[in-house]
């Protein structure tokens, strides 16, 4: 059973900065691509960054030069690391592999 866990979230002032970790456990072979997602209320879920297996990442538009994605020393975790936060930034944070999602962890970031 692969299971991905987020933690880090939580309420912050705008231009504040936060760091999210997910941590995976269970069997993955190889080092794999690791994904950040976010939800808004009332919105869908979208892309915000990625990491491969080279370690070249991906970051959407709208996080590009706030929000940085790296993996920790150990390979089953990945981190995402957001600073300058916005008021549009506030949603529901998820890291994805593998056909696997975790259950969120809730950025809120206050005007």
């Amino acid at each position: 059973q692969v299971q991905l866990v987020e933690s880090g979230g939580g309420l912050v002032q705008a231009g504040g900065s936060l760091s999210l970790s997910c941590t995976v456990s269970g069997k993955i072979l190889g080092i794999n691509s690791r994904y950040w997602y976010r939800q808004a209320p009332g919105k869908e879920r979208e892309f915000v960054a990625s990491i491969d297996s080279s370690g070249t990442t991906v970051l959407a538009d709208s996080v590009k030069g706030r929000f940085a994605i790296s993996r920790g020393t150990a390979e089953n975790t990945v981190y995402l690391e957001m600073r300058s936060l916005k008021p549009e930034d506030r949603a529901v944070y998820y890291c994805y592999l593998k056909g696997f999602w975790g259950r969120g962890t809730q950025v809120t970031v206050s005007s």
